[in-house]
């Protein structure tokens, strides 16, 4: 038996800073197998895993983000589970996220977060990218060498989506604070506590209320007041925490995967120095780095589906309220959809069908937005060096690398990158 057949995919750490012999092992084995740990179906084929990612009438979303790892709240019997779904949602955690909804309700709330950005509002935000981009690199690239993630990835990735969703400039400064674990102690807007606290989710709830309260009784000419005033597909006004719900979790889930999609595609450019030298030759090739780092380093992990009814997948039969992992990780290097799947061509022809961003109705609505974001980062990164490194101080020599990667099941990512740069005259 092949060792990663019985290793812990939520657990091991082996699997965190390398997951990809396991994916492999999976597929050999059987795209749909049967992880002996947790009573997870592991679905590590491309064509599986997009077949349930489209699939939302035998599939429920109600567990997506924690799979097994909260018991549901009674026993799921039957040939037809949906009832007890419906009955038992709220009950669920995570029971009021977007990511959980399964339709009509799910199509009602995506249709209100659509409304906050618009192409009309994306393209607003992205004539101030390279505002954006150049401000934060004016500070990392002042000592020649930096941390890339708290130091660019994150704070670029911040200020885009403040900016997106309207945050008052006064408070972006906060906002990017917070976010970031620091510890603020000023009042959030609308709150009368003197002390801030330490959730970022809280603090971007409250803050939200506040701005979308006042924005209701005292309407702007601004993007707030556009979303306190939008409404659902039927007209109705949405509850203040309707709005509030879709405008934080934007703002954080999508700096998130940002962050990644960016320090991923960094790590790649410095410890590959020909693929640094195309880019900085052909930069219009840029962009199809960008979908071949989505691919070969997906910031999402996979997510979970629950079946409503028996259901076959890849021609194994599984019962309703069975617990399925969609690896989009996986999927994205299956030999029968990508040729010489490990291996990183900045020439791939469909390195944009990879499941990065995921499929069907859950498919990410920030995706164009991330790769605007990491394409002027890049491009604004790469005009203002000469040469981008891996720092060997900080991580060890090539062919020895120590990178620390995120500890959790649903993304991928590093903790930290130390790079060195030479600028490029006047990048400064």
């Amino acid at each position: 038996m092949n060792r990663f057949e019985e290793m812990n995919f939520f657990q091991d750490p082996e699997l965190v800073a390398d997951p990809y012999p396991y994916y492999k092992a999976l597929r050999d084995k059987c795209p749909v197998s049967h992880e002996p740990h947790h009573g997870v179906v592991m679905l590590s084929g491309y064509d599986e895993v997009a077949e349930v990612a489209q699939d939302a009438e035998k599939w429920s979303s109600c567990t997506s983000v924690i799979g097994p790892f909260a018991a549901f709240p009674v026993p799921l019997e039957g040939d037809d589970i949906t009832a007890l779904i419906e009955e038992h949602r709220d009950k669920l955690p995570m029971n009021d996220q977007l990511p959980t909804f399964d339709p009509p309700v799910h199509a009602k709330h995506r249709a209100l977060l659509m409304k906050l950005i618009t192409p009309k509002r994306l393209k607003e935000n992205g004539d101030r990218l390279v505002e954006f981009a150049d401000g934060v690199l004016d500070g990392f690239l002042a000592d020649g060498e930096g941390e890339a993630i708290g130091e660019l990835a994150v704070p670029f990735s911040l200020y885009v989506i403040a900016d997106l969703l309207g945050v008052p400039e006064e408070d972006r400064d906060r906002f990017a604070a917070v976010l970031q674990g620091k510890d603020v102690s000023e009042n959030t807007l609308g709150s009368t506590e003197g002390q801030l606290s330490h959730s970022p989710m809280e603090f971007l709830y409250k803050s939200f209320v506040g701005y979308i309260e006042d924005r209701r009784r005292n309407p702007r000419e601004d993007v707030l007041t556009a979303m306190a005033q939008a409404t659902f597909p039927d007209g109705s006004l949405p509850e203040v925490m309707d709005v509030v719900r879709v405008a934080a979790n934007l703002y954080s889930a999508g700096q998130e995967t940002t962050v990644r999609l960016i320090s991923s595609a960094i790590q790649i450019l410095a410890d590959n120095p020909g693929i640094q030298k195309r880019l900085r030759e052909q930069p219009e090739l840029i962009g199809n780095f960008i979908e071949e780092t989505l691919r070969t380093e997906s910031p999402i992990k996979g997510d979970f589906r629950l079946s409503k009814v028996p259901v076959t997948v890849g021609g194994v039969d599984l019962p309703a309220g069975t617990t399925v992992m969609l690896m989009n990780g996986a999927a994205n290097r299956d030999p029968k959809h990508f040729e010489d799947p490990d291996t990183f061509d900045l020439d791939r022809k469909n390195a944009r069908h990879h499941i990065a961003f995921g499929r069907g109705i859950h498919t990410c609505p920030g995706a164009p937005l991330a790769r605007a974001e990491a394409k002027v980062c890049l491009e604004r990164l790469l005009a203002r060096t000469t040469d981008i490194r891996v720092s060997e101080k900080a991580h060890g020599p090539a062919g020895a690398r120590d990178f620390q990667y995120l500890p959790t099941f649903i993304l991928r990512g590093l903790m930290n990158l130390h790079v060195e740069f030479t600028l490029a005259e006047g990048g400064a």
